[in-house]
């Protein structure tokens, strides 16, 4: 008696996602690196050996252990205050991952607010938000974000309010040009013909395709939001001290860079290795969510 073949059920759409993301290798190399910097940051108060604020004042600008003049106690040597680099280092991941994932979360919320309304109304509105977001666009990032922190004065919400305007245009362009053509499609003709709700119709019909583009960007959103506030925090207007903070980290060596290396080296190293994965992460999920750039 024959036996027929049954052929294989084809993979679900996320088996095939993670198909595509782990032929990028470096992606997979950057994905596996942000996951550790996440969970460092969620388990900072249990992995750090000492209080980050804590100042050790007999052993101040202490080298790395693995030196001459180290000490085993501080693994990565102390600050010019005697702060245990490694425990600032590990609580300065919290508040930079925290710092880019609001960031994205309200950049993500009030664009897609304001990029579906604008393609899908059109006319005068439509102008209006493209042209304030042109006018965002045009100042440079840091300038802008120099000028709203003087308004509103330095601390670690105002920087997060900050950096999400500098970013907003990103979100709400992209958006709109995504929503635009999903507008002229049959589908959507047929959902209007059906009498689908204008509500109903922008975010039940329309978003979920906008979605491949938008996670893209919000991947590679975190990082760009991560160093601006560094870069905030390196000119004193971030997150205020004692919050150890990379970017305020930075400032606060800046006259030890020469004497002492390593207290301003450990920070910079974090925020490049932090920001080279994201970017990694965010192509190998551009490759894997645009058909036309997945390999072969």
């Amino acid at each position: 008696m024959a036996v027929e073949s049954v052929a294989a059920p084809p993979p679900s759409e996320l088996l095939a996602f993670w198909r595509a993301f782990r032929e990028n290798r470096g992606a997979v190399i950057g994905l596996s690196i942000v996951v550790f910097i996440a969970l460092v940051a969620i388990f900072a108060d249990f992995i750090a050996p000492h209080d980050p604020i804590e100042q050790f004042r007999d052993f101040t600008k202490r080298p790395p252990a693995w030196t001459e003049k180290g000490d085993w106690q501080f693994l990565l040597g102390t600050d010019a205050l005697g702060r245990d680099m490694l425990s600032r280092l590990i609580h300065g991941a919290r508040v930079s991952l925290f710092i880019g994932l609001m960031v994205m979360l309200v950049s993500i919320v009030v664009g897609v607010a304001l990029g579906l309304s604008a393609a899908w109304f059109g006319g005068l509105y439509d102008v209006a938000v493209l042209r304030v977001m042109d006018l965002i666009m045009s100042i440079p990032s840091l300038v802008l974000a120099i000028l709203i922190m003087a308004i509103l004065s330095p601390s670690l919400t105002n920087t997060i309010i900050a950096v999400t305007v500098v970013y907003l245009p990103r979100y709400v362009r992209l958006v709109r040009a995504s929503a635009l053509a999903e507008l002229s499609k049959d589908y959507v003709t047929a959902a209007k013909v059906a009498g689908v709700g204008p509500f109903r119709l922008m975010m039940r019909t329309v978003l979920p395709n906008c979605m491949a583009p938008l996670i893209v960007q919000a991947a590679l959103g975190v990082s760009d939001a991560i160093l601006e506030a560094a870069g905030l925090g390196f000119l004193g207007l971030g997150a205020q001290p004692p919050t150890p903070e990379w970017g305020s980290m930075l400032a606060d060596s800046r006259d030890l860079i020469v004497s002492h290396p390593h207290v301003m080296a450990f920070p910079g190293l974090a925020i490049l290795i932090t920001v080279v994965a994201i970017n990694l992460m965010g192509d190998g999920l551009r490759d894997a969510l645009d058909p036309k750039l997945k390999r072969s």
